[in-house]
């Protein structure tokens, strides 16, 4: 399934639903035999129905592997070929020695009909030697071979690929003689019937054809899998379709990080496949999707096509130490230790005692996030070791669990009560005080900060910042120590100029530091920073459309100004229309979305009317917040498109900072054109 805005042939649940009523209705006007929802059961497997538990040491672990769709749909690349090229290069590019092991075939494998004896028919054109040479290519390598179809007539894609509904016992046997290790079970086109039951059906199909077969069930979280699919599926997707944006992929984070307690081996909470590499995020953004996925004890499948794919890529995708964490044979999800201001630490008990901690960054700006060892369930003890899984190196630390993480970005460490802490160098953390918002040819000052958290000293200690090419940026106290002891802080003044002219916009800095551990060892450290060059808002009432953004972040397609958002490209809207009314200014966002302006203490209100644009018809459900600095100066409520334009005011009286936010209304992102509508700023 698709989410209801991409430009895909897939089918969505509303859509669906919508369709399915229609049509239904119009048969029975017609005078014409609806399609029975039967499930076709063999006599024999009846009374085995009654939850058999699925006892068959599969899927002990979460899955790893690689899966078509997200980068490529029904495209004419996917095909005999690229299934093949990329088990090849999970060999090549060590990916199978990483763990990965499953080769998944989406939608469009097959012909639109079935044969003369009701039996799939795999697509000539694609697979011109069937699934079953495919299988045996990628048994060859070790790797096994995954495949998809729906719970329904029809699978998702609009063009009416047959789905299994009525004939689960065949496909699963077809499936079985093929040599499929994996099913992907979708939800389009099921006719109502009751979820449990048609899941629970081909479970037994599976099951009767005497294969080892994971089962995924993908049912996109609308009947709470999680509740019951234990005795059902291995995997079940808790959430709608993911794509490729920052929003989406935290949206999603959002709805499945509160199941961890129905994860464990064999049965697992799904938020669905990996979006790494495919263009719509930054690496920083894709580290932490990749790093929050194996915190969460999710099934680890990349939508990335391999043979396009960077090192970059690669390097995040076959980081083994982060895919350790995802597989660790305890099988705990990781759990939310602390969440606000978008400071979230996830810590995920392993075996072995120790504790993976994440420490996301949720905001546009860079945060100091922080925790105990105490407080993600490590016992007391005189030192731990702390292991940075993304820069390989181990630490000690006294305790304190901190580090000032970038925008977007995410920490992961493993962290374990461990009587050899002494032998590691002091873990330090690097930080920077005041705000990083300057204005061309006007100096700053910036405080950088590097505090030991060690249980021992961090000696000969020196600290850098580093500016674009151009920028001053000087010292204006000392920037070296000779010891800091656990808990000390090393503060040096930079006086930071960006020079006259510079475009507003966001620049980089790096704060750097070097030091030695008791036993000599010659440690370095490095934080990448962002500094932002703004102007004062011009005096009396703007259109915030009108004023240069400090940042954004939007859920499909970019902000628009001046008309709603049309999800792709840059100026694909249409007028600002709330209620019947249109406007001729305003801000066209879709949820989650996050824009911030520089205000600079000198402004008093935003005011706007505000509403879930007309074009989506009876959809979307958003709210709108007004944000000064730290503070939610306004909100709606979660508002939807049959209600008219609220007005909405904020008093943003000496804020630095205001961000205009809109979420999805809590039930996920679908259809959610929200617009600022005659969006003001008074200063």
């Amino acid at each position: 399934m698709r989410h209801p805005h991409t430009r895909t042939t897939r089918t969505t649940p509303r859509r669906l639903a919508g369709a399915l009523t229609a049509g239904l209705l119009c048969a029975a006007a017609a005078g014409l035999a609806l399609p029975a929802p039967a499930l076709a059961v063999p006599p024999a497997t009846r009374a085995a129905q009654a939850s058999p538990a699925l006892d068959d040491g599969l899927a002990l672990t979460p899955p790893m592997g690689f899966n078509n769709w997200n980068s490529t749909h029904c495209r004419a690349e996917f095909d005999e070929a690229m299934v093949k090229g990329v088990a090849d290069l999970f060999v090549q590019k060590g990916l199978k020695d990483a763990g990965y092991r499953y080769v998944n075939l989406d939608d469009c494998w097959a012909l639109p009909n079935r044969d003369a004896h009701g039996q799939l028919v795999p697509d000539p054109a694609r697979f011109p030697n069937g699934i079953r040479a495919v299988a045996d290519y990628v048994h060859a390598k070790g790797l096994k071979l995954g495949i998809y179809t729906s719970a329904g007539t029809k699978t998702c894609n609009s063009a009416g690929f047959p789905g299994a509904l009525g004939h689960e016992y065949s496909d699963a046997r077809q499936f079985a003689d093929w040599g499929v290790d994996y099913l992907k079970y979708d939800n389009c086109n099921n006719q109502g019937v009751d979820a449990q039951q048609r899941y629970r059906t081909m479970r037994d199909a599976l099951k009767a054809t005497g294969r080892p077969i994971v089962y995924s069930i993908c049912e996109w979280g609308q009947n709470k899998p999680w509740e019951w699919a234990a005795d059902v599926g291995h995997l079940w997707r808790t959430t709608g379709d993911i794509s490729d944006s920052w929003s989406s992929m935290l949206s999603i984070l959002k709805q499945n990080l509160p199941l961890a307690p129905h994860a464990g081996p064999g049965h697992w909470n799904d938020p669905d496949m990996l979006e790494v590499g495919n263009g719509g995020m930054t690496d920083t953004e894709y580290r932490s999707h990749f790093s929050l996925w194996s915190v969460m004890a999710a099934p680890l499948l990349i939508g990335t096509d391999l043979r396009k794919a960077s090192q970059a890529t690669y390097d995040i995708l076959g980081n083994k130490e982060v895919v350790a964490v995802d597989q660790d044979p305890l099988g705990k999800q990781g759990t939310v230790v602390s969440s606000a201001g978008g400071r979230w630490v996830v810590a995920k008990e392993m075996k072995d005692g120790s504790r993976a901690v994440a420490l996301f960054n949720e905001s546009g700006a860079a945060q100091r996030i922080a925790t105990t060892a105490g407080t993600v369930g490590l016992p007391a003890a005189a030192g731990y070791t702390l292991r940075d899984l993304w820069q390989h190196r181990t630490y000690n630390t006294a305790g304190t669990i901190a580090a000032t993480v970038p925008a977007h970005g995410t920490v992961l460490l493993r962290v374990q009560a461990d009587p050899r802490w002494a032998t590691q160098p002091p873990a330090v953390e690097l930080g920077l005080d005041g705000s990083p918002l300057l204005q061309a040819g006007t100096p700053a000052t910036l405080t950088g900060t590097v505090t030991d958290l060690g249980r021992t000293p961090a000696q000969r200690v020196s600290v850098t910042l580093d500016g674009p090419a151009g920028w001053t940026v000087r010292a204006a106290s000392p920037t070296t120590a000779t010891a800091l002891a656990t808990g000390e802080t090393l503060r040096t003044d930079w006086r930071v100029t960006a020079p006259a002219g510079t475009p507003t916009g966001s620049y980089g800095l790096t704060l750097r530091t070097g030091y030695r551990s008791p036993t000599g060892t010659r440690v370095t450290a490095e934080v990448p920073l962002t500094a932002s060059v703004v102007v004062p808002p011009p005096g009396g009432t703007s259109y915030l459309g009108d004023l240069p953004r400090l940042s954004a972040t939007n859920g499909w397609g970019p902000v628009e100004r001046d008309t709603s958002n049309g999800e792709d490209a840059a100026g694909d809207g249409h007028p600002l229309t709330i209620g019947g009314t249109v406007y001729t200014k305003g801000l066209g966002v879709h949820a989650l979305s996050d824009i911030s302006f520089y205000t600079g203490k000198d402004c008093e209100k935003v005011t706007a009317d505000v509403g879930v644009d007309d074009e989506k018809d009876t959809k979307g459900t958003v709210a709108f917040e007004i944000w000064a600095d730290g503070t939610r100066a306004a909100s709606t409520g979660v508002l939807t498109n049959a209600m008219p334009a609220r007005a909405l005011t904020a008093d943003i009286t000496g804020a630095q900072v205001v961000r205009l936010v809109v979420t999805d209304g809590g039930d996920g992102i679908d259809s959610d054109h929200a617009d600022w509508a005659d969006a003001r700023l008074d200063c």
